[in-house]
C-alpha cells in the first residue's frame, strides 16, 4: 500500500516541491513559473508569435484533409488507389511523426529548438509549394505516380509537423511562463475552426437545390488554394519567428529572460531521462496520451452521423455536404474554447494531476453518446440535432482542448526549471502516442 501511495502521489520521492497551495489569483498563477526568482515577464508579441506557429503547426496538415475530395478525384479510375489512400495518409504520418519525436526526444542534448523550428517551417514551404505546383504539373501523370508523389508529400509533411512539435514547445517552455504553451494550443484549435468554415461556405455558395450539391474542393484550383495558403500560413510564421529570435536568442532551461545573448546561444539542453520525466509527470502523461486516443473516434463518427431532419427534400443546412462540416466545426470551435479557458485561473486544474487523468478515462462516457444519434441514416435514439452538435460534439471537443492545454502546460508547474525544455518534447511524444492509438482504434470503431 505504500509503494502505490507514492507511485500516485506526484511529489513523492522527487527532488522538487510544486506549490503548497493551488493557485487561486493571478500573482498565485504567475508564481508556479518560478520558486526561486521573479516569473519573466510576459509579452504579448511573444504570445502572438507562439500563436502563429500553433496555427502554421496544423494548418498544413488540415489543408490535406480539405483537400480530400480532390485527391479522391485524382484517384477515382482506380478502385485500390480511391479505397486506400486515406488510410495510407493515416499511416505515413502517424508512423513517421511518432518516430520522429522519439528520435528527436532522445537527441534532446543536441537540440537546437531555434533550429528545428526553422528547418520544420521551410519544410513545410516546400512541401506545399511543390503540391500546390502539382496541381498544374502532375494533372496529367499516373495513378501510381501521383500516388507515390502524394506519400512522399505526407512524410515530409508529418517530418516537419514532428520537427515543430519538438522545436516549437521546447522553445516556448524556456521562456518560463506557461501562457506560451497556452498560445500553441490555441492556435491549433484555431487552425481547425477555420478550414470547416471555408468548407461550410464553399458548399453553400453553389447554386441549385440538388440533393448533393456539387463540391467545389474537387478541381484543381480549389487544391492549388489550399496548398498555397499552407505556403503562406508558413512564410508568415517563419517571419515572425525570425523576429523573435532577433529580439530574444533561443532560450535555454534555468536562463532568465534577461540571460545574455551569447550564453542563450551556446548553452545546451540538459538530458533528461524518459522514465524520470515520465514519474515526475505521470498522471499529466496519462492524461494527454489517454485523452488524444479517445479523441480519435470523434472523427469516425463525425464523418457518419445525419441531421435528423434529413427527409427527402432536406433544406440545404441539414444535407450531408453541409451537415458534416458543420459537425466537424463545432467539435474545433469547442476544442478552440477549452484551449482558451486554460487561462482562467479558477478554472484550472494544473495543480490536479491526479484529476486530469481520472477527466480523460471518463471521456469514454462521449462513445454511447454518439450512439445515440442518426449513425448512416439510421433512426437516431435521441431526436434532436441540437443534443448532437450542442451535446456530444461542443462539449468532446471544448474536454479535449481543455486538458490537452492544461497538460502541455504541465511542465511548467511541475517541473524544474532545468528539465521544462526536456520535458516538454516528452509530453509532445506522449500527445502522438496518444494519437497513434486513437487512429488505430478508430480503423476498430469504423468496422463496428
Amino acid at each position: 500500500m505504500d509503494r502505490f501511495q507514492r507511485w500516485i502521489s506526484p511529489s513523492a520521492n522527487l527532488e522538487y516541491e510544486p506549490l503548497n497551495h493551488p493557485p487561486q489569483d493571478d500573482e498565485d498563477v504567475r508564481s508556479i513559473f518560478s520558486q526561486t526568482s521573479p516569473p519573466p515577464r510576459f509579452s504579448s508579441f511573444k504570445y502572438g508569435v507562439f500563436f502563429l506557429l500553433g496555427v502554421s503547426m496544423l494548418w498544413a496538415w488540415n489543408m490535406f484533409l480539405a483537400a480530400a475530395p480532390y485527391f479522391y478525384d485524382r484517384f477515382r479510375s482506380d478502385e485500390w488507389a480511391s479505397t486506400h489512400y486515406q488510410s495510407s495518409i493515416l499511416i505515413v504520418s502517424t508512423i513517421t511523426n511518432l518516430g520522429s519525436l522519439f528520435t528527436l526526444v532522445k537527441l534532446q542534448k543536441r537540440t537546437s529548438y531555434a533550429r528545428l523550428i526553422t528547418v520544420s517551417l521551410l519544410l513545410n514551404i516546400l512541401v506545399f509549394t511543390l503540391l500546390a505546383l502539382s496541381t498544374g504539373f502532375l494533372k496529367d501523370a499516373s495513378v501510381m505516380v501521383y500516388f507515390f508523389f502524394l506519400m512522399v508529400m505526407v512524410f515530409g509533411a508529418s517530418l516537419a509537423t514532428a520537427i515543430s512539435q519538438i522545436g516549437i514547445f521546447g522553445y516556448a517552455s524556456g521562456f518560463g511562463r506557461t501562457e506560451y504553451t497556452q498560445a500553441i494550443m490555441a492556435g491549433q484549435g484555431l487552425a481547425g475552426v477555420l478550414p470547416c468554415i471555408v468548407q461550410i461556405l464553399s458548399v453553400l455558395a453553389v447554386s441549385g437545390d440538388k440533393q448533393e450539391p456539387t463540391v467545389p474542393q474537387t478541381s484543381p484550383k480549389s487544391a492549388f488554394l489550399y496548398f498555397i495558403t499552407s505556403t503562406v500560413v508558413s512564410v508568415l510564421a517563419l517571419v515572425a519567428f525570425a523576429s523573435l529570435a532577433r529580439r530574444q536568442p533561443a532560450p535555454v532551461s534555468g536562463l532568465s529572460e534577461n540571460a545574455s545573448e551569447g550564453d542563450s546561444d551556446n548553452e545546451e539542453s540538459k538530458t533528461v531521462s524518459l522514465w524520470d520525466l515520465f514519474k515526475q509527470l505521470r498522471f499529466m502523461a496519462l492524461a494527454v496520451f489517454l485523452c488524444f486516443t479517445v479523441t480519435m473516434m470523434y472523427p469516425v463518427f463525425t464523418a457518419e452521423i445525419e441531421s435528423v431532419h434529413g427527409g427527402p427534400n432536406p433544406s440545404r443546412l441539414f444535407q450531408p455536404a453541409v451537415f458534416i462540416p458543420l459537425a466537424f466545426f463545432f467539435w474545433n470551435a469547442g476544442d478552440l474554447i477549452g484551449r482558451v479557458i486554460v487561462l482562467v485561473p479558477r478554472l484550472s486544474l494544473i495543480h490536479r494531476p491526479f484529476v486530469l487523468f481520472i477527466l480523460a478515462i471518463s471521456r469514454v462516457g462521449f462513445f454511447p453518446l454518439y450512439l445515440l444519434c442518426n449513425i448512416r441514416g439510421r433512426d437516431a435514439v435521441v431526436q434532436s440535432d441540437f443534443f448532437y452538435l450542442f451535446i456530444v460534439q461542443l462539449l468532446f471537443g471544448i474536454t479535449n482542448g481543455y486538458l490537452g492545454s492544461t497538460c502541455m502546460m504541465g511542465p511548467g508547474y511541475w517541473v524544474p526549471e532545468d528539465k521544462r525544455q526536456a520535458a516538454a518534447g516528452f509530453m509532445s511524444l506522449m500527445l502522438v502516442s496518444g494519437l497513434t492509438a486513437g487512429s488505430l482504434l478508430s480503423f476498430l470503431i469504423s468496422s463496428v
